[in-house]
């Protein structure tokens, strides 16, 4: 050991920014260790290292005792004392035990050692920088990809873009500038691994609270976001402040604020929506830019079902392509929706009607038995045979002469 490796702890800590003394700790470790595994020595052993010449020493650590149980572990008083009269039973005495052929096996041990103490502190190294960025937007640089991630060059560190993080409609090219989101960061037998998304439906509050001020302040807040990256995205919002219109202040002065969002995500259609205490307010809200003529609730509160009833021209546009808007909807309110046209709902109100219907039917039928009945005997014949209707009316209009 020399000045050499004081220079290279200098240009550690200055490249990864891992400070001497984790790098002169993971060295001190690797020696007693070496030096426990090549020459056999069990006894408590530590390693002084010397800041001003970058010199290391092995040294054995040893209790004063009266009678002596192991050599390896324990020292006489006697021999103590012939060392320094000061010495007492239980004291510690170090003894330098460092080999003069402590050799090729164990500077490789040592390496070894050294090399995982280092990952182990650039790797805590990351996550101590990087663990303020978590959930927080960042622009970064694609540095390479496979078939599972896209590489993302984030300051001095790569984040990983996992196939289910990377939006459908993008492709990924080399040294593009990218604004993602970091989702996690921690580790594994790696080392520190960050993982960062653009489908995330975090990153659209992201951006709104980077392109609406009121957002960024509380003023107006996101309560929901429910996406599908790459083509639409629902989201609601309320304002704390009555005076605010919480729809408008995110859409912008014709648009502006919520296109900024648009083309940062490739075109991805973005409806915003009023968020209302009145879960079938909202619901009808979620639907847009379907009409909802009724919302009605399930009996049982905790499974959180809803029927809405929209008008027949209305029913595709309610469900959506695919079932994309009610799926969206769903998500977004809570509330498990089920779609049902007007006419249909109609006649399903009207199923109690028909008995109704059928007693009154049956009624009226009665009626108009006992009335033919009435008729056919007041319309029955006379004595002389049938009535000649045109002769009575002859007879009524002399009368009337």
């Amino acid at each position: 050991m020399s000045k050499e490796m004081l220079e290279a702890f200098a240009t550690l800590e200055k490249t990864k920014g891992i400070k001497q003394d984790v790098i002169v700790d993971a060295i001190k470790a690797a020696l007693v260790a070496a030096y426990k595994r090549n020459y056999n020595q069990a006894q408590n052993v530590e390693v002084d290292f010397d800041e001003r010449k970058g010199n290391f020493k092995v040294m054995a650590v040893k209790t004063v005792v009266d009678e002596v149980q192991d050599d390896r572990l324990e020292v006489s008083l006697d021999d103590a004392l012939a060392i320094n009269c000061a010495y007492e039973v239980g004291d510690e005495i170090r003894f330098e035990v460092t080999p003069k052929n402590f050799g090729r096996i164990a500077a490789q041990t040592a390496k070894q050692v050294i090399m995982q103490r280092l990952r182990e502190a650039e790797r805590n190294h990351i996550i101590d920088e990087y663990s303020q960025y978590e959930d927080e937007l960042v622009t970064g640089t694609v540095e390479r990809r496979d078939n599972k991630f896209v590489y993302v060059k984030i300051g001095n560190v790569e984040a990983v873009m996992p196939h289910r993080d990377q939006m459908p409609n993008e492709v990924y090219n080399l040294q593009d500038q990218v604004r993602v989101l970091v989702t996690h960061v921690g580790s594994d037998s790696n080392g520190a691994q960050i993982t960062v998304s653009r489908t995330a439906p975090d990153m659209i509050k992201r951006l709104f609270e980077q392109e609406v001020p009121e957002i960024y302040d509380g003023t107006v807040e996101i309560v929901s976001i429910a996406r599908e990256a790459g083509d639409r995205t629902k989201i609601a919002v309320k304002s704390n402040d009555p005076n605010i219109d919480p729809v408008g202040t995110c859409v912008g002065q014709k648009g502006a604020r919520v296109q900024n969002v648009v083309n940062e995500l490739g075109g991805e259609n973005i409806d915003i929506v009023k968020y209302e205490e009145d879960p079938s307010d909202f619901i009808a809200n979620a639907l847009n830019p379907a009409e909802v003529i009724a919302v009605q609730f399930g009996e049982d509160e905790e499974e959180k079902s809803a029927l809405v009833i929209v008008p027949d021209y209305q029913l595709s546009l309610a469900i959506g392509k695919k079932g994309q808007n009610v799926r969206l909807a769903a998500r977004l309110t809570g509330y498990k929706i089920d779609i049902r046209p007007e006419s249909e709902v109609e006649f399903v109100d009207e199923k109690p009607k028909d008995s109704t219907d059928d007693s009154v039917e049956e009624n009226t039928e009665d009626s108009v038995e006992n009335t033919t009945d009435d008729t056919a005997t007041a319309d029955t014949t006379t004595d002389n045979g049938p009535v000649d209707e045109t002769e009575n009316a002859n007879e009524e209009d002399n009368t009337e002469e």
